[in-house]
């Protein structure tokens, strides 16, 4: 369904929309889908990061980082609470390289975004373990769990990125959402 001419002109409510879907896809696919736990302190592996990213080129950044803070939270909450308010912080922060201006997902601006993205978050959750766990007799041990574990994660959520992005440039989502 094509939006309107009403729509394009003030996007305000397709955004709101489209956070709210986004921040509950966040949530269901950092929680659920994919939600595989990784040894240690190194947190799980899911698939709700290629989803921020996706929100971050899709919507203006105030936006974006709602879904992604609430999308994030509420997976945290759900399923690991002491993470809760880090993750809050963190997934709003890892969308800041992105640009929702550009014509297209996989513009070459939002693919090396994905770099910043993955230093955002390693060091993020790096400091956070720090906080959260401040007993943590190797702090190499964990430095080498929490890096590990963010590579992994960020790994895989760019290579769903990039292939969503992709498909979704095909379909010239951005001129039907109103961005381009």
């Amino acid at each position: 369904m094509k939006p309107s001419k009403k729509q394009i002109k003030n996007p305000a409510p397709l955004h709101l929309t489209l956070t709210a879907v986004l921040a509950a896809l966040i949530a269901v696919f950092t929680a659920y889908i994919g939600h595989i736990p990784l040894p240690g302190n190194a947190g799980y592996l899911h698939f709700g990061d290629a989803l921020i990213f996706l929100a971050a080129c899709l919507l203006p950044r105030p936006y974006a980082m709602v879904a992604a803070a609430i999308g994030g939270g509420l997976a945290d909450l759900l399923t690991f609470p002491i993470y809760t308010i880090p993750t809050v912080i963190i997934k709003a922060l890892i969308i800041v390289g992105f640009s929702s201006k550009r014509l297209k997902i996989t513009d070459w601006r939002n693919l090396l975004a994905l770099l910043p993205a993955f230093v955002i978050s390693a060091v993020g959750y790096f400091a956070a373990q720090l906080i959260l766990w401040p007993g943590q007799a190797a702090w190499r041990g964990l430095l080498f769990t929490s890096f590990t574990g963010s590579l992994i994660q960020w790994g895989g959520s760019a290579v769903i990125f990039v292939a969503l992005g992709f498909a979704l440039d095909k379909t010239k989502i951005k001129k039907i959402i109103g961005n381009k």
